[in-house]
């Protein structure tokens, strides 16, 4: 797969390590060969095996000497500094000789309240806990109806394969407090098609299987929309999303009806459920639009979202 300065810069700031490398190692033209032989001539002794396994994913970068390669390749290849090590998080948590094949994650169990329920509408889909795919970019756009209720959400998604096969997506919903996921609804936009859904009726967990037209290799990336019909729910004056991988660009509207306007909206970061809110931030409300909205460049783990307050007088 052929890439561009354009597809490298983007790779390096949503990773993972192994894809980085490689399209480094393509976009500047440099064989292994030359590679090892500018590194010994630094001082630094890595077999071409152990690049060939690194760009692979077969192995990670580890030992301090490792360590010492990766800057020196970033310098070699004319990267930012610390473009790769930082893709790398933190090695001296990992065994000797692990596969990575997905960007740094933390369990969805520590970013939100719900995460019972929604592994087990995953584990009834029989989809592995790695689902092959990271996030270039999210646009998220959520409705607000008349009643103050969580009317709907539309996505619009750019995602990475990092292994070979994968061909769908797991979209998941958490309804606002009275919500009946019997009733939400399921939309499959461009490029994929609805598979089976699962939902759960105390949370108001819904979670849907999204088929996309092809079977991606590792490397190549995925555009696809969809989005879930609710207006189930009680009174709403949040939205969240929870990350359990590190990501791309991500993007929040939300968008309330004429007949129901917040007093004040603000965003927020969480970096797990319960954890206190940081980052706050008022968001000014779009007169014409109704709508509020905000940029997150490089997601991390854990939990983004917008608050609002009612008037009640």
């Amino acid at each position: 797969m052929a890439h561009t300065e354009t597809d490298l810069a983007q790779i390096l700031h949503t990773g993972p390590f192994h894809l980085a490398l490689r399209a480094a190692l393509a976009v500047r033209g440099l064989p292994l060969q030359r590679v090892q032989h500018h590194l010994a001539h630094r001082g630094i002794k890595v077999g071409v095996t152990s690049l060939c396994y690194w760009q692979q994913g077969a192995r990670r970068p580890q030992r301090p000497e490792s360590l010492k390669a990766v800057r020196a390749l970033e310098e070699l290849l004319q990267l930012p500094g610390e473009s790769l090590i930082r893709l790398l998080g933190n090695p001296a948590t990992e065994r000797p000789g692990t596969a990575v094949t997905r960007p740094a994650a933390r369990s969805y169990r520590s970013l939100v309240e719900v995460s019972g329920a929604v592994e087990q509408l995953i584990a009834e889909l029989e989809a592995p806990a790695d689902g092959g795919l990271h996030t270039v970019g999210h646009q998220e756009r959520v409705r607000i109806g008349a009643g103050r209720e969580l009317a709907g959400r539309d996505s619009q998604q750019v995602v990475r394969a990092h292994r070979d096969g994968v061909d769908r997506y797991l979209a998941i919903h958490h309804g606002d407090p009275g919500c009946d996921p019997e009733r939400v609804v399921v939309r499959a936009g461009e490029n994929c098609r609805t598979g089976r859904v699962r939902r759960h009726g105390e949370t108001g967990v819904v979670v849907a299987e999204l088929l996309f037209d092809a079977r991606l290799r590792a490397g190549e990336t995925y555009l696809f929309g969809y989005g879930f019909e609710d207006g189930t729910g009680g009174v709403s004056g949040e939205y969240v999303r929870g990350f359990s991988f590190a990501g791309g660009q991500y993007v929040l509207q939300v968008r309330f009806h004429e007949d129901a306007l917040p007093v004040r909206c603000r965003r927020f970061a969480q970096t797990a459920a319960g954890a206190p809110r940081g980052a706050r931030s008022d968001l000014t409300l779009s007169g014409r639009h109704r709508s509020v909205h905000f940029v997150e460049q490089g997601v991390r783990p854990g939990i983004l979202g917008i608050d609002w307050d009612w008037d009640w007088e």
